[in-house]
């Protein structure tokens, strides 16, 4: 399986896009750990490609971090196309 977040790696994501290491709620702050945790797990897969179980919860990640990210263009498409930029993602 894919290595854990550590609390401070986690408090260092969320105060980079949500503005405040206790902010975990944010949808930009959530978007940027579902991307980190995406990019762990696209990792790992490359090296196991018969881990089904760590495959099914990047599926998971994806809809989720899609959804979240469409809620945001909604709410505020100024702030969905920054964070966008900034995390390097739909390229």
């Amino acid at each position: 399986m894919a290595i854990y977040l550590t609390k401070e790696k986690q408090d260092e994501i969320f105060q980079e896009y949500a503005g405040n290491a206790a902010n975990t709620g944010s949808v930009e702050g959530q978007v940027a750990l579902f991307t980190y945790r995406i990019e762990s797990l696209s990792k790992h897969l490359k090296e196991n490609k018969k881990d089904h179980s760590c495959r099914r919860t990047l599926l998971t990640l994806v809809g989720k971090r899609k959804r979240l990210l469409r809620y945001l263009e909604k709410k505020d498409i100024n702030g969905y196309r920054e964070l966008i930029k900034k995390l390097g993602i739909r390229g």
